[in-house]
Protein backbone atom coordinates (compact mmCIF):
# COMPACT_ATOMS: atom_id res chain seq x y z
CA UNK A 1 0.00 0.00 0.00
CA UNK A 2 1.40 3.16 -1.28
CA UNK A 3 2.69 5.40 1.20
CA UNK A 4 2.21 9.35 1.54
CA UNK A 5 4.05 12.06 3.55
CA UNK A 6 2.62 15.02 4.69
CA UNK A 7 3.63 18.62 5.97
CA UNK A 8 0.78 20.24 8.00
CA UNK A 9 1.20 23.55 8.09
CA UNK A 10 -1.13 24.31 11.26
CA UNK A 11 0.01 22.61 13.73
CA UNK A 12 3.14 22.09 12.24
CA UNK A 13 3.75 17.79 11.55
CA UNK A 14 4.98 15.11 9.55
CA UNK A 15 2.36 12.87 9.13
CA UNK A 16 2.82 9.63 6.77
CA UNK A 17 -0.79 8.19 5.44
CA UNK A 18 -1.88 5.94 3.30
CA UNK A 19 -4.58 8.23 1.74
CA UNK A 20 -3.97 10.83 -1.54
CA UNK A 21 -4.39 14.15 -0.76
CA UNK A 22 -7.91 14.58 -1.36
CA UNK A 23 -8.91 12.28 0.91
CA UNK A 24 -6.33 12.68 3.58
CA UNK A 25 -6.99 16.51 3.16
CA UNK A 26 -11.01 15.38 3.72
CA UNK A 27 -9.69 13.35 6.64
CA UNK A 28 -7.55 16.12 8.28
CA UNK A 29 -10.73 18.36 7.54
CA UNK A 30 -13.90 16.82 9.24
CA UNK A 31 -12.50 13.50 10.61
CA UNK A 32 -14.25 10.40 9.99
CA UNK A 33 -17.17 11.31 12.53
CA UNK A 34 -17.68 14.33 10.65
CA UNK A 35 -17.66 15.93 14.40
CA UNK A 36 -15.12 18.12 13.89
CA UNK A 37 -14.37 21.48 11.26
CA UNK A 38 -10.98 22.51 10.91
CA UNK A 39 -9.21 24.60 7.85
CA UNK A 40 -5.80 22.96 6.49
CA UNK A 41 -2.70 23.53 4.38
CA UNK A 42 -0.77 20.51 3.77
CA UNK A 43 2.36 20.12 1.60
CA UNK A 44 3.42 16.31 -0.02
CA UNK A 45 6.89 15.37 1.25
CA UNK A 46 8.78 13.02 -1.23
CA UNK A 47 9.39 10.25 0.89
CA UNK A 48 12.25 8.99 -1.29
CA UNK A 49 14.40 11.60 0.10
CA UNK A 50 16.98 10.44 2.07
CA UNK A 51 17.96 12.19 5.69
CA UNK A 52 19.50 11.52 9.10
CA UNK A 53 16.20 13.45 10.43
CA UNK A 54 15.01 10.82 12.71
CA UNK A 55 11.33 10.54 11.90
CA UNK A 56 12.08 9.73 8.36
CA UNK A 57 13.52 6.66 9.26
CA UNK A 58 11.77 3.15 9.27
CA UNK A 59 8.32 5.09 7.77
CA UNK A 60 7.03 1.37 6.42
CA UNK A 61 7.54 -0.28 9.51
CA UNK A 62 5.41 2.19 11.09
CA UNK A 63 2.41 3.24 9.07
CA UNK A 64 1.17 -0.14 8.10
CA UNK A 65 -2.54 -0.95 7.12
CA UNK A 66 -4.62 -1.97 9.75
CA UNK A 67 -5.38 -5.61 10.78
CA UNK A 68 -8.53 -5.82 8.28
CA UNK A 69 -6.05 -4.15 5.37
CA UNK A 70 -8.07 -0.59 5.77
CA UNK A 71 -5.52 1.64 4.88
CA UNK A 72 -4.00 3.89 7.97
CA UNK A 73 -4.93 6.97 7.84
CA UNK A 74 -2.69 8.75 9.62
CA UNK A 75 0.68 8.50 11.65
CA UNK A 76 2.37 10.83 13.48
CA UNK A 77 5.91 10.86 12.76
CA UNK A 78 7.23 14.33 14.46
CA UNK A 79 5.07 17.06 15.66
CA UNK A 80 7.86 19.80 16.44
CA UNK A 81 10.64 21.57 14.31
CA UNK A 82 9.45 19.39 11.26
CA UNK A 83 10.07 22.34 8.38
CA UNK A 84 13.65 22.67 8.85
CA UNK A 85 14.28 19.21 8.13
CA UNK A 86 12.76 18.93 4.68
CA UNK A 87 14.69 20.24 1.75
CA UNK A 88 13.07 22.43 -0.14
CA UNK A 89 13.97 19.94 -3.08
CA UNK A 90 11.74 17.51 -1.40
CA UNK A 91 8.89 19.65 -0.94
CA UNK A 92 5.99 18.54 -3.84
CA UNK A 93 2.12 20.04 -4.36
CA UNK A 94 0.33 21.69 -1.65
CA UNK A 95 -3.23 21.32 -0.72
CA UNK A 96 -5.54 23.81 0.66
CA UNK A 97 -8.17 21.82 2.43
CA UNK A 98 -11.67 23.71 3.19
CA UNK A 99 -13.89 23.18 6.51
CA UNK A 100 -16.03 20.68 4.90
CA UNK A 101 -12.91 18.60 3.56
CA UNK A 102 -12.57 20.32 -0.13
CA UNK A 103 -8.83 20.56 -1.42
CA UNK A 104 -7.80 22.72 -3.73
CA UNK A 105 -3.98 21.14 -5.27
CA UNK A 106 -1.07 23.69 -6.02
CA UNK A 107 1.80 22.47 -8.04
CA UNK A 108 4.76 24.96 -7.91
CA UNK A 109 5.60 26.99 -11.18
CA UNK A 110 8.40 29.38 -11.49
CA UNK A 111 8.72 32.26 -9.96
CA UNK A 112 7.49 35.72 -11.60
CA UNK A 113 9.38 38.80 -10.57
CA UNK A 114 7.17 41.72 -8.36
CA UNK A 115 8.10 45.04 -10.15
CA UNK A 116 4.07 46.07 -9.90
CA UNK A 117 3.80 47.70 -6.11
CA UNK A 118 6.14 49.54 -3.47
CA UNK A 119 4.81 47.52 -0.95
CA UNK A 120 3.87 43.67 0.17
CA UNK A 121 2.17 42.57 2.73
CA UNK A 122 2.79 39.06 3.99
CA UNK A 123 1.46 36.01 6.29
CA UNK A 124 4.04 33.47 7.77
CA UNK A 125 2.09 29.92 8.36
CA UNK A 126 5.21 28.05 9.43
CA UNK A 127 7.45 28.14 12.07
CA UNK A 128 6.26 31.30 12.90
CA UNK A 129 2.73 33.24 12.20
CA UNK A 130 3.04 37.19 11.94
CA UNK A 131 1.60 38.90 9.33
CA UNK A 132 3.89 41.78 8.22
CA UNK A 133 4.41 44.75 5.87
CA UNK A 134 7.62 44.70 3.51
CA UNK A 135 9.67 46.34 0.81
CA UNK A 136 10.92 43.35 -0.01
CA UNK A 137 9.69 41.08 -2.75
CA UNK A 138 8.80 37.45 -1.98
CA UNK A 139 12.16 35.83 -3.09
CA UNK A 140 14.28 39.04 -1.24
CA UNK A 141 11.83 38.48 1.85
CA UNK A 142 12.68 34.86 2.08
CA UNK A 143 16.34 35.14 1.34
CA UNK A 144 16.10 37.42 4.39
CA UNK A 145 14.20 35.58 6.94
CA UNK A 146 16.48 32.83 6.53
CA UNK A 147 19.70 34.46 6.66
CA UNK A 148 21.52 33.05 9.91
CA UNK A 149 23.43 36.47 9.90
CA UNK A 150 20.34 38.05 10.87
CA UNK A 151 19.37 39.32 14.66
CA UNK A 152 15.98 37.71 13.67
CA UNK A 153 16.04 34.28 11.35
CA UNK A 154 14.27 31.47 10.81
CA UNK A 155 15.43 27.82 9.19
CA UNK A 156 13.12 27.93 6.19
CA UNK A 157 9.88 29.93 5.77
CA UNK A 158 5.87 28.90 4.21
CA UNK A 159 4.20 32.08 3.72
CA UNK A 160 1.75 34.09 1.13
CA UNK A 161 1.60 37.01 -0.04
CA UNK A 162 -2.03 39.60 1.00
CA UNK A 163 -3.18 41.82 -0.73
CA UNK A 164 -2.74 45.27 -0.29
CA UNK A 165 -4.39 46.91 -2.55
CA UNK A 166 -4.25 50.26 -3.56
CA UNK A 167 -2.11 50.59 -0.17
CA UNK A 168 0.70 48.90 -2.25
CA UNK A 169 1.39 51.99 -4.17
CA UNK A 170 -0.48 55.15 -1.78
CA UNK A 171 -0.06 54.46 1.29
CA UNK A 172 -2.71 57.52 2.16
CA UNK A 173 -5.07 56.40 -0.96
CA UNK A 174 -8.71 56.76 0.49
CA UNK A 175 -9.65 53.94 -2.22
CA UNK A 176 -8.82 50.38 -0.01
CA UNK A 177 -11.78 48.63 -1.38
CA UNK A 178 -13.01 45.44 0.58
CA UNK A 179 -10.02 44.96 2.35
CA UNK A 180 -10.89 42.74 5.23
CA UNK A 181 -8.14 43.24 7.79
CA UNK A 182 -9.16 44.27 11.33
CA UNK A 183 -7.45 47.80 11.70
CA UNK A 184 -6.53 49.78 8.47
CA UNK A 185 -5.04 52.67 10.91
CA UNK A 186 -2.69 50.52 12.00
CA UNK A 187 -2.09 49.00 8.64
CA UNK A 188 -1.33 52.45 7.27
CA UNK A 189 1.16 53.76 10.09
CA UNK A 190 2.68 50.40 9.54
CA UNK A 191 3.43 51.26 6.06
CA UNK A 192 4.49 54.97 6.77
CA UNK A 193 7.07 53.90 9.20
CA UNK A 194 8.36 51.12 6.24
CA UNK A 195 8.66 54.84 3.93
CA UNK A 196 10.06 56.95 6.21
CA UNK A 197 12.98 54.50 7.38
CA UNK A 198 14.19 52.97 4.43
CA UNK A 199 16.76 50.82 5.98
CA UNK A 200 14.04 48.82 7.78
CA UNK A 201 12.49 46.57 5.36
CA UNK A 202 10.18 44.46 7.38
CA UNK A 203 7.75 45.85 9.93
CA UNK A 204 5.31 42.98 11.86
CA UNK A 205 1.63 44.34 12.04
CA UNK A 206 0.28 41.56 13.68
CA UNK A 207 2.44 39.37 16.21
CA UNK A 208 0.78 35.85 16.06
CA UNK A 209 -2.48 35.77 13.51
CA UNK A 210 -4.51 32.08 14.16
CA UNK A 211 -7.08 32.86 12.42
CA UNK A 212 -8.08 30.79 9.18
CA UNK A 213 -6.91 32.01 5.70
CA UNK A 214 -9.05 34.40 3.81
CA UNK A 215 -8.37 32.74 0.58
CA UNK A 216 -9.59 35.61 -1.07
CA UNK A 217 -6.83 38.16 -0.15
CA UNK A 218 -3.79 35.49 -1.68
CA UNK A 219 -2.60 37.96 -4.36
CA UNK A 220 -0.17 35.43 -6.26
CA UNK A 221 0.36 32.57 -4.15
CA UNK A 222 1.98 30.98 -1.33
CA UNK A 223 5.99 30.63 -1.21
CA UNK A 224 8.71 28.10 0.56
CA UNK A 225 12.03 28.45 0.89
CA UNK A 226 15.48 28.91 2.86
CA UNK A 227 17.99 31.49 1.15
CA UNK A 228 17.30 31.57 -2.49
CA UNK A 229 16.23 28.30 -2.87
CA UNK A 230 12.49 29.31 -3.52
CA UNK A 231 9.21 27.18 -3.98
CA UNK A 232 6.12 29.33 -5.82
CA UNK A 233 2.68 27.93 -5.64
CA UNK A 234 0.61 30.09 -7.42
CA UNK A 235 -3.25 30.43 -6.68
CA UNK A 236 -5.74 30.00 -9.38
CA UNK A 237 -7.18 33.37 -11.11
CA UNK A 238 -10.62 34.38 -9.62
CA UNK A 239 -11.99 33.59 -12.95
CA UNK A 240 -10.06 29.59 -12.43
CA UNK A 241 -11.69 29.92 -9.11
CA UNK A 242 -14.97 30.16 -9.94
CA UNK A 243 -15.74 28.19 -12.78
CA UNK A 244 -12.99 25.20 -12.82
CA UNK A 245 -12.74 25.24 -9.07
CA UNK A 246 -15.93 26.50 -8.29
CA UNK A 247 -17.71 24.18 -5.07
CA UNK A 248 -13.69 24.46 -3.72
CA UNK A 249 -13.96 28.77 -4.01
CA UNK A 250 -17.99 28.10 -3.09
CA UNK A 251 -16.88 26.08 0.46
CA UNK A 252 -13.73 28.47 0.89
CA UNK A 253 -16.03 31.33 0.89
CA UNK A 254 -18.94 30.25 2.96
CA UNK A 255 -16.23 29.18 5.42
CA UNK A 256 -15.34 33.06 6.11
CA UNK A 257 -19.34 33.64 6.50
CA UNK A 258 -19.45 35.79 2.56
Amino acid sequence: MKIYLYLSLHPEALIASHLPPEEFGAYLAVGTQKHSRGQAIIIEVDPAMQSDYPPFQDIATRCLPHRDGSPRRSTYLAIYRVLEHVPVAALGRMHLVTHDGRVLSLSSAPLVPTTDRCFHLYQEFCPVTPRVVSTLDPAEFCARLTDPTQPVNVPKIVFAELTLGQLAHEIESPAVGNLPYASLVHLRDCLRELNQKPGKPTKVTVRNVSDDVLYRTIQGGFYAGQGRALKYFPMPSLAELESVHHEWWRSAQASHGS
